[in-house]
């Protein structure tokens, strides 16, 4: 996966509370994603892969924040989601109970999708699924493959993580 990798990032938190309550829900993002990119008439979309990772990871490489990003999980869990909180617009704020923050032109193919705690957080999900999705993916369509090499875990360690 080092030349020309087309890849959309499911970002979420580090902390314990995000690994219980958000990767799962990242997951189940990145297969809708997966079927919703497997379905699109768009050959753009065809050689894109999902990856859901730490939100650390993304803060401290450079390459990875070039790619299609969505954050998952509120800013107190997810340090992205923290970071853009005041730099990525709200497209939709139900009750301040959840939050789709995505900019309405899509110059950056970022989106950050969070609720109050995790059932909101679902809600926020199932929103961004019905009504976002197929917008940010087509402005995903237009981005270009970059070189990345993803095989660097062997080079981390524990204190790495």
């Amino acid at each position: 996966m080092a030349e020309g990798a087309r890849l959309l990032l499911i970002v979420t938190g580090s902390t314990l509370r995000a690994e219980e309550m958000d990767r799962p829900l990242a997951y189940y993002l990145k297969q809708r994603v997966e079927e919703a990119l497997a379905v699109s008439p768009d050959d753009d979309l065809a050689d894109f892969q999902v990856q859901v990772i730490a939100d650390f990871r993304w803060l401290h490489d450079d390459a990875l924040q070039g790619m299609a990003t969505i954050s998952l999980g509120g800013p107190g869990v997810n340090e992205l989601a923290h970071r853009w909180l005041e730099e990525v617009p709200v497209a939709l704020a139900v009750n301040e109970r959840y939050f789709i923050q995505m900019d309405p032109e899509l110059a950056d193919a970022h989106a950050s999708v969070w609720g109050m705690d995790n059932p909101t957080t679902q809600i926020a999900v199932s929103v961004f699924l019905d009504r976002f999705l197929p917008r940010f993916l087509e402005r995903c369509a237009t981005i270009p493959p970059a070189p990345l090499d993803l095989d660097d875990e062997a080079e981390s360690g524990p204190e790495d993580d």
